[in-house]
């Protein structure tokens, strides 16, 4: 009886689950088996698909900046995150901080890039300041140059981050058992030894949670390449997701299109796979 109620209770999850993921990711690998515009009658291929998508040097350089993405949407935030949660442990009442932190996750990703492409321009916010302290000569088109454009981009969804890993860092932090914190003091554990031998095993796993995530909205960003750039200057940030919309909006190829899905859903995989095997 337990275990027919415990089905009656997954049952649903599953027919959601398979009717808006398991559906949509096998078409998607049907279609890219063809050559297909989207409207009239679809070719079979085969294969050849996803070897245009592995020829492509276009497509080589937008998952090269995806994994650059991936660097700046991991390394910013997860540390910056693990840091503000053992200061805000420590120093203040977790609510109002958690709240405040949390903001960036409530604006839209399109909605932020717009107001951040305000602040880069060549006479928005970050630069003028630079001007007032004495830097005007670092000031620069941050969005509209490739030597700096993917970084922008990648400090941009860096920031809409960082409140989502502190939060989640922060939770795990009070899961820890307060005993040990005093065990640690006992021992003359200073506030460094503290977090290395205390904080940092205990939030393993929201850690690899937060590497997960930040892995997967660096992997398939759209969004805010689309807000800021839009794939420019000549290609610099040009994405993955970006290419697949293009491909199959623009150049009507919804196959290859496809293909180059199916190939970012194992790409995100292989980078997230070990990371949350890792964190257990």
């Amino acid at each position: 009886m337990p275990r027919r109620v415990g089905w009656a209770f997954v049952l649903p999850a599953l027919a959601v689950y398979a009717l808006f993921v398991l559906a949509p990711l096998a078409s998607t690998v049907r279609y890219s088996l063809y050559r297909w515009d989207g409207v009239g009658p679809a070719t079979w291929v085969g294969w050849d698909n996803y070897l245009a998508v592995f020829r492509d040097p276009d497509l080589h350089g937008a998952i090269g900046h995806a994994l650059v993405l991936v660097v700046l949407f991991t390394g910013v935030p997860v540390p910056l995150g693990l840091l503000a949660a053992a200061l805000v442990r420590r120093a203040a009442p977790s609510g109002p901080v958690r709240l405040v932190l949390l903001l960036p996750q409530a604006v839209p990703l399109v909605a932020a890039g717009i107001a951040w492409s305000l602040l880069l321009s060549s006479t928005g916010a970050v630069n003028r300041l630079l001007d007032a302290v004495g830097l005007g000569a670092l000031t620069r088109a941050w969005l509209g140059e490739s030597s700096t454009a993917l970084a922008a981009v990648g400090l941009i969804g860096a920031w809409a981050l960082l409140g989502l890993c502190t939060t989640l860092v922060l939770a795990g932090a009070e899961r820890i058992d307060p005993a040990l914190y005093e065990a640690a003091r006992l021992d003359g554990a200073g506030p460094w030894r503290e977090f290395r031998a205390v904080t940092l095993p205990g939030v393993r796993r929201e850690l690899g949670v937060c590497l997960a995530v930040t892995a997967i909205a660096a992997l398939a960003s759209f969004d805010v390449v689309y807000a800021t750039t839009r794939g420019g200057p000549g290609g610099a940030t040009s994405v993955p997701g970006l290419e697949v919309f293009s491909l199959a909006f623009a150049q009507r190829e919804v196959g290859r299109a496809s293909a180059l899905a199916v190939v970012l859903v194992v790409l995100v995989l292989a980078v997230v796979a070990p990371v949350l095997r890792r964190s257990r």
